[in-house]
């Protein structure tokens, strides 16, 4: 009886010792607490936005922590646009704090990793080579029905579930054009800012690709939620 008592005693120190210490993690840092648009990344935040994949209630509320106005999007019902590739945990990204050349359907945490990617590096890098903001991205969609590179067997690409967006080209707001075609060779500030524009990607998305990686990606930055951490 006195050995189960202390026993008792010990666990109940642990456990207050434990909830003391899990308080003073910050949100950031912390597994379990929701993510927020605006927090500090760290490398647990891959790690939330993968579970976010089969919480479409969580990832919504975290794309509702986007300050108002800055955001335009729709939830969608899980559906099947073509026949083998049904999409669930979707949304219709509209518009962020830039404009699109056109919405797409993606993935919850694809648009949650876009809107953290923008607001948290995506813009900073344009203001620190620019000294503006990026106003408009161009793109080449998010879901198409296939196989990796098109192929007639193999895996599905990431595009057949929506959970990756092929961006070719940045418009700033003060109306320059900055293209992964023309531009990531070069040697000034558009150069150093696609590839900045690049590594932060890397920080939010599985896997990021763009010319560096193969000639089948010299047109664009392809932005992935699969893996954690390929970025070529």
């Amino acid at each position: 009886m006195r050995s189960l008592l202390v026993l008792v005693m010990l666990v109940a120190v642990v456990a207050a010792a434990w909830w003391q210490f899990e308080e003073r993690i910050p949100a950031h840092w912390h597994p379990w607490k929701p993510l927020s648009v605006d927090d500090i990344l760290t490398p647990v935040t891959k790690w939330k936005l993968h579970r976010l994949a089969d919480d479409r209630e969580g990832c919504l509320t975290a794309l509702g922590t986007a300050p108002e106005g800055t955001l335009q999007m729709t939830p969608l019902d899980d559906y099947e646009p073509s026949p083998g590739c049904p999409l669930s945990n979707v949304v219709r990204l509209h518009g962020s704090d830039v404009a699109f050349n056109a919405s797409f359907v993606a993935s919850c945490p694809l648009a949650l990793a876009w809107v953290m990617y923008e607001r948290q590096r995506l813009q900073p890098a344009a203001e620190a080579h620019f000294g503006t903001r990026v106003a408009r991205i161009e793109h080449f969609g998010s879901f198409s029905c296939r196989n990796v590179y098109g192929r007639e067997s193999g895996r599905r690409s990431e595009h057949a579930t929506a959970e990756a967006l092929d961006v070719a080209a940045f418009r700033l707001e003060d109306g320059r054009r900055i293209t992964l075609l023309e531009h990531w060779n070069d040697e000034g500030a558009r150069g150093a800012f696609l590839r900045e524009a690049r590594n932060g990607a890397c920080d939010l998305f599985g896997n990021v690709l763009g010319p560096a990686y193969n000639r089948a990606h010299a047109d664009h930055f392809h932005f992935g939620m699969r893996g954690f951490r390929l970025c070529r």
